[in-house]
């Protein structure tokens, strides 16, 4: 481990993992993928994640780059929804609405590091009772582990009241290395029929709605850029694509594939694992033109793109949608896993 900057009078760490070809870089604020690096077809290792050089550029940013998101990833409308039998009042910092938990979510926090060793590191961080409108301590740990051809991420949970369980990572992938501009060339494939559109303000309407005969059908691989500018209503309320896919749950597999990307340049293709409900497609949208990143890259509106293993967005607020309710004293665990090739 090595400091890599201060952030509220403590040290934020930098921890580094390597297996094989692969290697990637952890911070200890906002349990953070800083670095990806993986062999591309002629085995140069190039980094396939957004980032920044300075502790002050990840405080100062509003993208959620790179960190661990929670405890309740993506949207909640009205910023206010049911627990048990109370309506909790969440803070309002999407307009009217809470995202990713709020002023003070998991990603704005210092984490310990439990363990680490040469390819893996587990980190723990709590978030106190009442913080952001939340009921409990809840105390989430993430494990970032490279193997089998990529990072698999695990992360466990444990609440000493019901509370909300639904973290994610928030990376944002470019498989022609970070910093070489949009990914509008990237071919995407979401395997999923189905889809929960949105209104204006990106909260799901409570309809699940299937993709065949429309522009969100990723069934079969699509060139980014041929879609995110079609006139279709869901895409021009958010400027592209963010939304969230339904996976289909298989009892017999829990742990399948839900999506790949390909990278335009590099050869890399990324698959995509989960246990999760649900992903979301992010294709970075609202980056800000001309953010400063790692090594002197400029960013700008998708310069990478995210997806987002999770529960499905405003949950609480729809009870025909899987809950993402954590029981006082039960254990939550769930694992995604980035895997890479070539081709």
């Amino acid at each position: 481990m090595e400091q890599f900057g201060i952030f509220n009078g403590k040290p934020v760490e930098l921890i580094r993992l390597q297996n094989g070809g692969l290697s990637a870089e952890i911070l200890t604020y906002g349990a953070t993928l800083r670095s990806l690096k993986v062999p591309d077809r002629d085995g140069k290792p190039l980094d396939v994640v957004l980032g920044f050089d300075s502790i002050e550029d990840y405080v100062n940013q509003s993208c959620y780059i790179g960190a661990t998101v929670g405890p309740n990833a993506n949207r909640i409308g009205g910023a206010a929804c049911p627990i048990g039998k109370t309506r909790r009042r969440l803070d309002a910092n999407d307009g009217k609405n809470n995202l990713h938990s709020g002023f003070s979510g998991l990603d704005r926090e210092l984490w310990e590091v439990l363990a680490v060793s040469e390819e893996a590191v587990t980190l723990l961080c709590t978030h106190p009772d009442g913080r952001g409108g939340l009921p409990g301590d809840l105390n989430l740990a993430v494990t970032y582990w490279l193997e089998d051809g990529g990072l698999l991420v695990d992360y466990r949970a444990f609440s000493e009241r019901d509370s909300l369980c639904n973290p994610t990572n928030h990376s944002y992938f470019n498989l022609d290395g970070q910093g070489s501009g949009d990914v509008l060339e990237h071919r995407v494939q979401i395997l999923s029929e189905t889809f929960t559109p949105t209104d204006a303000q990106s909260i799901p309407t409570g309809e699940l709605r299937p993709v065949a005969g429309t522009v969100m059908d990723l069934r079969e691989p699509v060139r980014i850029g041929d879609r995110v500018e079609d006139p279709e209503p869901q895409l021009r309320l958010a400027k592209g694509f963010d939304h969230n896919w339904i996976l289909e749950e298989k009892e017999e597999e829990p742990f399948r594939l839900a999506a790949r990307v390909w990278g335009a340049r590099s050869g890399l293709c990324m698959e995509l694992w989960t246990d999760r409900p649900g992903v979301q497609f992010y294709s970075g949208n609202y980056i800000p033109q001309g953010l400063p990143g790692k090594d002197g890259a400029l960013y700008g509106p998708r310069a990478g793109l995210c997806l987002e293993t999770q529960a499905w967005p405003d949950a609480p607020n729809h009870p025909n949608f899987p809950s993402t309710l954590l029981r006082a004293g039960k254990e939550w665990q769930s694992r995604s896993l980035y895997r890479f090739r070539t081709e």
